[in-house]
């Protein structure tokens, strides 16, 4: 019998950085839970998500893009890196030939994994974090933190666009899903994101639809014109919606 995959909780090193220890086997069915497991460390937004895959089992070498995917799903926000731990290198040749490493490189041993990353150390960030009720008053009650936060931050021009983009948010979690929402905000000195973390696996979709003849706008199209970009993460919970705003979106 084929061993159940399983992925430790992340153990946090000296260097900011998080580990997860993965055993058992990668396959089809196992594929999706690893990819959430990784992007669910990486939005924590560690210095870097290390992950030994030294006791996992990979019997189809194509598996192993389940790293390149996680990465992929992670590039533009939180942008943290990943990095696989693999002493054996047969294995580290077949991650080298199915172009993984060109996303995430492979290291012989955790010492030369950190060694990779002693002068990338991450911009500063302020972050913030709510829990808020399955509710209607949680769309206000969003965009007031999200003006308390951005005041508290300097930087108050975002405060309108960053507000709306959080409403839209929030209400798409209350209209098309039984969650209550968790809302995210962070500020590197040079871009703004928001994020809005909810209960269910359904990935959010610009929709515009028809009402009697005229053209509704919806929630994640206003988006799509305050922001410069937004996307869906998988999560084991369900997903996180977010969105990153830069000087040109400032309203």
């Amino acid at each position: 019998m084929n061993e159940m995959l399983r992925v430790s909780a992340p153990v946090v090193g000296r260097s900011g950085e998080y580990t997860l220890r993965c055993t058992g086997e990668l396959d089809g069915v196992s594929y999706r839970a690893l990819r959430d497991s990784v992007v669910e460390a990486a939005l924590d937004e560690p210095r870097v998500v290390i992950v030994d895959v030294n006791e996992l089992h990979v019997p189809d070498a194509s598996a192993w893009s389940v790293f390149s995917s996680a990465r992929w799903l992670v590039r533009t926000w939180p942008d943290v890196p990943i990095l696989l731990v693999c002493a054996n290198d047969a294995a580290r040749q077949l991650i080298r030939q199915g172009g993984i490493t060109r996303y995430v490189p492979a290291f012989a041993t955790m010492r030369d994994a950190l060694q990779s990353m002693d002068d990338e150390w991450p911009r500063p960030r302020r972050r913030a974090r709510a829990e808020l009720p399955a509710h209607v008053s949680s769309i206000i009650d969003a965009q007031r933190l999200i003006g308390g936060w951005l005041s508290g931050w300097s930087c108050a021009p975002f405060i309108p666009g960053a507000a709306t983009v959080a409403a839209a948010f929030v209400e798409n979690v209350l209209r098309h899903t039984d969650s209550a929402p968790t809302l995210r905000a962070e500020y590197d000195g040079r871009v703004v994101a928001i994020a809005v973390e909810d209960g269910s696996a359904t990935l959010a979709q610009r929709r515009e639809e028809a009402h009697y003849g005229t053209s509704h706008l919806s929630g994640l199209a206003m988006v799509t014109a305050l922001a410069r970009v937004w996307g869906n993460l998988p999560t084991p919970r369900g997903k996180i919606v977010w969105a990153v705003m830069g000087h040109e979106n400032v309203l």
